[in-house]
């Protein structure tokens, strides 16, 4: 494999990733506000990351389902 596709398949998946993460967010935000403000207010980044490992979680495994 050359350093070219393996660039691109690095881009790739990365690309991929960070849409998750991003679309992740976005719904977060727009199911759970009161826990997305408070952990702003206070700094904390904790129960953010906790309740989006569960979105993404829930999401893989809703994806899983289907397979």
């Amino acid at each position: 494999m050359s350093f070219a596709r393996l660039s691109l398949s690095l881009v790739g998946v990365v690309g991929v990733v960070a849409v998750a993460l991003a679309g992740a967010t976005i719904w977060l935000l727009v199911t759970q506000p009161v826990t997305v403000a408070d952990a702003v207010a206070q700094g904390e980044v904790s129960p953010l990351v906790r309740a989006l490992a569960g979105v993404l979680y829930d999401a893989f495994a809703g994806i899983l389902k289907y397979l």
